[in-house]
């Protein structure tokens, strides 16, 4: 990419976010699932059944988006949605025995690709974390597979994850 160097700083942020995912999503492609669906995944894991809503709130999505990528991970059997006997419109959402399994093999494709793609220096992760800390990050409480922990005391919203 010619002039790389005169690129404001945001700029190679997001582009180098976008050309990592994108890798991402060509790996995960033969796994059946993308990156989006992996972040959602993780949560659910995590933080268990939940409605689309409060899903799409956590990871910082519209509702609408979350759907899409909902539907995807329905379509496969990585997720269940299960009607709300109190309100009708309302599905929680949970993971599957089938989405825990392609989850733990999406965290094996990251550390391949990281690996092989050496984005793993201590000095990159270093830098990373310092723009996530002074962008925001102290508010949030990170989980160790880099999904924002619930944060309901402080009000808060929290830190935008996936964008499908």
């Amino acid at each position: 990419m010619p002039h790389l160097e005169q690129w404001p700083t945001g700029r190679l942020l997001t582009t180098a976010a976008r050309l990592v995912e994108h890798a991402w999503n060509e790996r995960l492609v033969s796994i059946g699932v993308t990156h989006a669906g992996v972040i959602a995944l993780g949560v659910l894991e995590t933080q268990g059944a939940m409605t689309q809503a409060n899903l799409a709130q956590l990871v910082r999505v519209q509702a609408q988006t979350m759907g899409k990528t909902l539907s995807r991970l329905e379509l496969r059997g990585h997720i269940l949605r299960t009607r709300s006997d109190i309100d009708r419109r309302s599905h929680a959402v949970s993971i599957t025995p089938a989405g825990s399994r392609v989850l733990g093999e999406a965290k094996d494709v990251e550390r391949t690709l990281i690996a092989g793609e050496g984005l793993v220096s201590s000095e990159l992760r270093s830098h990373l974390q310092s723009v996530i800390e002074d962008l925001g990050a102290p508010r949030w409480n990170w989980e160790a597979d880099g999904a924002p922990a619930a944060s309901r005391r402080a009000g808060l919203p929290e830190p935008a994850l996936i964008d499908d």
